[in-house]
């Protein structure tokens, strides 16, 4: 047999007759699938393995104890030839053919009637390989296929109902029973920093409501129909308010979409999605919270700078830039992360630098954290505010202080001496 005389199809053998010959390890992973399938299964070999006797004694099939008689494939509407005897095996088959039943001969491949491919399931979409008659190689392509569904590399919207079930649904006769929003945090902006929860769901959405930020290049993977609805905000300027914001997801989800609204980081770290849940919930929709890596963490970590690090930070701060610093624990022992907090460094690096930390507490700017065009700028509390102008830093931006900085590799030589100056380093990365 080869590849082209396959005609490949999904048989649903729900309630019919089906045979299989052997008692073997094969034998009973045949027989195993095939119950999943919802068929009544006959298995016929003297011996049994563990795994086929377990079915047997659990009264999943019909056993019969003896060897193979043509009689058995009267009433099967498929039949598993797996004895490990090519002589039995090719008996089945024969008669099989004679009783126009289709067979697997799974000690003659390229002579078998049927092949079994390799089959993964995600959800409801169940994805069959075959490989030119390499098992091995249908198994390996088969995992690749599955890993990308799950993690949303590959689609997963649905574009027409499915009988039955209650995810049923055409996507032109929504009804609010079906719709639910996902609040997903994004990550810092890599678009690989997603996790693979929030990947799925994405691909999975009718309706994305986007911020500025995060990985925005995911979107270009999204489908025709998805619609992307930017609410985008920057410092001072919030095109749409927040209350609109919650307005659209809990309408979107009423109409019977699946909404993402994805955010760059945590929806729960800075990002509002508190009250983005709480919406949903008080209107009746279904809404689901999957984490992000906030950037308060991951950005510093893009710098090679640990929040905490042994002997130098035990605790961390995190905190808005536009918030006040006056209770922020003392000392440069204890890190301080301001996010978005390049637009107040003159008033911040001051309180801070009062506040026990002195002018030549390390400081570090992150900016574009991930990004191709990522830039880290380090100078003290003293130096830090001058030197941002001087280099046009701008947000989005991570500011870290604490003797942490100390750590990164892009640090001055000086930082590891008592007699740590005022140095200061640019450093993009391409």
């Amino acid at each position: 047999m080869a590849i082209v005389d396959l005609y490949p199809t999904s048989l649903r053998l729900l309630g019919r007759p089906v045979l299989v010959v052997g008692g073997g390890t094969v034998a009973s992973r045949r027989a195993k699938a095939l119950l999943d399938a919802g068929a009544h299964v006959t298995l016929v070999a003297p011996v049994l393995s563990a795994p086929a006797r377990a079915m047997a004694d659990a009264g999943l099939l019909t056993w019969h104890a003896r060897g193979y008689k043509s009689a058995d494939m009267a009433d099967a509407w498929y039949a598993v030839a797996a004895t490990n005897n090519a002589d039995i095996d090719a008996r089945v088959a024969v008669d099989a053919e004679t009783n126009r039943t289709w067979c697997v001969n799974h000690s003659d491949a390229q002579d078998s009637a049927a092949w079994t491919p390799a089959v993964a399931t995600v959800q409801d979409i169940k994805v069959a390989v075959n490989a030119g008659g390499d098992p091995l190689r249908a198994v390996a392509i088969r995992n690749a296929i599955a890993a990308a569904l799950e993690t949303g590399e590959l689609p997963l919207q649905r574009f027409r109902g499915t009988a039955g079930g209650p995810a049923s649904r055409h996507l032109d006769t929504r009804d609010h029973r079906s719709g639910s929003v996902a609040l997903v945090g994004g990550g810092p902006g890599a678009e690989d920093l997603i996790t693979v929860r929030g990947r799925r769901l994405l691909a999975e959405a009718d309706v994305v409501v986007a911020d500025r930020l995060g990985p925005r290049g995911l979107l270009e993977t999204l489908g025709e129909n998805v619609r992307v609805i930017e609410v985008g905000k920057t410092p001072g300027h919030h095109p749409v308010p927040q209350t609109e914001i919650n307005a659209i997801l809990v309408r979107e989800a009423l109409a019977g979409n699946r909404v993402v609204r994805l955010k760059g980081g945590d929806p729960y770290v800075l990002g509002r999605g508190g009250e983005e849940a709480v919406a949903c919930r008080e209107n009746g929709v279904d809404v689901e919270v999957v984490p992000g890596v906030t950037s308060a963490v991951s950005v510093p970590a893009a710098a090679g700078i640990p929040v905490t690090h042994r002997g130098l930070a035990k605790a961390f701060t995190m905190i808005s830039g536009h918030e006040e610093l006056e209770n922020v624990p003392h000392g440069s022992d204890h890190t301080v992360v301001l996010l978005m907090g390049v637009g107040t460094l003159n008033r911040s690096m001051p309180i801070l630098e009062a506040a026990g930390r002195g002018p030549d507490c390390p400081v570090a700017i992150i900016e574009n954290g991930y990004a191709k065009n990522q830039r880290v700028t380090i100078g003290t509390l003293g130096t830090i505010a001058a030197l941002a102008q001087a280099g046009r830093v701008r947000n989005p931006a991570v500011v870290v202080v604490g003797d942490v900085v100390r750590v990164s590799p892009l640090a001055p030589a000086e930082l590891a001496t008592a007699n740590y100056g005022t140095r200061e380093t640019i450093r993009t990365f391409s």
